[in-house]
Order: structure tokens, then C-alpha cells, then sequence
């Protein structure tokens, strides 16, 4: 029997839909989701296999113009992932203007593999609308497999997978065929923690916080966990924590819900807050938190 493996790697501009769509081919939530750009900081995989096939997804930072070091990591892991590909996820949605990071589509134009392109968010268009964009974005790269999706809706996500099964070159599975992802127990939990603060704090401040677990410990009937929310101000220590505490302890009890989900466990979350300052630009604390190319 002939057996397909290979890493299909998702890219493409801050909140087109990357995450969503890594989500729905997976099956699982394996990324987080808000409306907010840079949600993704990591090269997160998602691992599908069956008897006769291995799908490595992976999914990447939106592309940006790095303006501090965390940001300048979050680009190597896009990097990375259009150099090792088998096959490109590129994904763009209908708002999109077509010349956005015009480089890297150059780079996506260039790569000497498979490109599929997904179109996203086409339940926000007009048919007309959408049949013109597949047009132009066909002139612009004219190799690639241009698909029409939505995969909030899961609107012809059956149909990618086929064309990647299609693409995948022969080759045998590259980790175990029980395994999910590469990312350990600990990163699923600081992910969810950022998720809530993503979701309960506007403006810059869920940029400027990183989620360390200090402590994982797994009883028989629980799990105990305490975690620190790094910041970069003293400031905005006060804000994560808010009056009487009230803000982290709204945080805590719905990332502790998830994280009870997630795990089908209870769980005993613990969140303290420190001043790590500066951390987004200095390399022992990027090392520390796991930003590495």
C-alpha cells in the first residue's frame, strides 16, 4: 500500500483565518482564535493520519514587519515554514487587498511545491464578488489551486483536504500516528490563558503579556496548575489584576474552564502577575518563553 506524508504548511496575513481553518482540518482546536491580529505567536502543528497517510499541518504568525524581537521570531517561524513545505496553505480572505506583503506572495510564487490558495470568509461576499477575486488571484499565481472557502462555516474544507491528499508526495509517516501535535501539555494551557486575555483586555496591553505554567502537576482526580502573566509595566499590572482582583479572577475562572475541557479534567488554576520588563526584546526571556527559530 502506498503510504503519503508530508508537512502542509498554513501562511498568509494577520486574521484572514489561518487558525480557524488549521482548527477545522485537524478536527480539534489546536490554536487559538480571537479577533484579534498576532493572536498566533508560534508554529503550532496539527498531526492527521490514517492507514495510508500522514498530513503535518502547521500553522504560522499572521506576516508582519517586525518592530521588536518577539515579533522578529514570530517571522522566522514563517520563514521556516515556506522553506520546509510540501505543500502551501496560502490563505487570503475577501477583504483583503491583493497587493498586501506583496513580497512574500513573490516568495509563495516562487516555492518549488504545491500552492493551494483558499480564498476565506466567502459567506461575507457576493458570488459575483468572490468569482472575481478567484479570477485575479489566478493572474497572480497562476500555479496555485485557488479555492473558495469558509472555514468558519466549514464551507468546502472537505474539498482542500482531498487536493492536499492529492499533492502529498509518497513517503512514510513522520511521527507516531496517535499523536495530535508537537506542542506539549503546558503550552496548551499558557495558549488558552492568552486566548481570555485576548478576548477581556483592548488595546496593546494582550500584546505586551506572555504566559509562563510554573507549575503543572497532574493528581489522579485533579490537575494543579500556577501560572505567572508576565507584562512589561507595572501599569499594567494593575489593569490584568483590576479592582479587588476582580479582572484576573474573571480571566482565571474562564481559561479554567477551558483548560477542564481541553483536558477532560478538573483543574485548580492559580494566576499571578509580574513586571518582566522589556521582555518582547530581550533573548534570554524570548529563549525562556520558547521562541525559537
Amino acid at each position: 500500500m502506498v503510504h503519503k506524508s508530508g508537512f502542509v504548511n498554513i501562511l498568509g496575513n494577520p486574521n484572514v483565518g489561518k487558525s480557524t481553518l488549521m482548527n477545522r482540518l485537524v478536527g480539534e482546536k489546536i490554536s487559538i482564535i480571537t479577533s484579534k491580529s498576532q493572536t498566533t505567536r508560534h508554529r503550532i502543528m496539527g498531526i492527521v493520519s490514517g492507514d495510508d497517510f500522514q498530513i503535518v499541518y502547521s500553522d504560522t504568525p499572521g506576516i508582519l514587519k517586525p518592530n521588536y524581537k518577539l515579533q522578529e521570531k514570530m517571522m522566522r517561524f514563517v520563514n521556516t515554514a515556506l522553506d520546509d513545505a510540501d505543500v502551501i496553505l496560502y490563505v487570503t480572505d475577501v477583504y483583503e487587498t491583493l497587493d498586501k506583503n506583496q513580497s512574500y506572495i513573490d516568495r509563495v510564487k516562487a516555492a518549488n511545491v504545491p500552492v493551494i490558495l483558499l480564498l476565506n470568509k466567502v459567506d461575507l461576499s457576493t458570488q459575483e464578488e468572490v468569482e472575481k477575486m478567484i479570477a485575479t488571484w489566478k493572474e497572480i499565481l497562476p500555479e496555485a489551486i485557488v479555492i473558495p472557502t469558509s472555514a468558519k462555516l466549514g464551507f468546502n474544507t472537505d474539498g482542500v483536504f482531498d487536493r492536499i491528499l492529492e499533492l502529498l508526495p509518497e513517503a512514510p509517516a513522520y511521527y507516531p500516528k496517535d499523536e495530535l501535535t508537537d506542542k506539549t501539555e503546558r503550552f496548551f494551557v499558557q495558549e488558552i490563558i492568552r486566548e481570555k486575555i485576548l478576548i477581556h483586555y483592548k488595546k496593546e496591553l494582550p500584546y505586551s503579556v506572555e504566559i509562563e505554567v510554573e507549575e503543572f502537576k497532574e493528581e489522579p482526580e485533579i490537575i494543579r496548575i500556577r501560572s505567572i502573566i508576565h507584562v512589561i509595566r507595572d501599569s499594567q499590572k494593575g489593569i490584568i489584576i483590576g479592582h479587588q482582583g476582580q479582572a484576573l479572577k474573571k480571566v482565571g475562572t474562564h481559561a479554567r474552564r477551558d483548560i477542564e475541557a481541553f483536558f477532560d479534567k478538573k483543574v485548580f488554576l492559580e494566576l499571578y502577575v509580574k513586571v518582566t520588563k522589556d521582555w518582547r526584546n530581550k533573548d534570554f526571556n524570548l529563549r525562556g518563553f520558547g521562541y525559537e527559530s
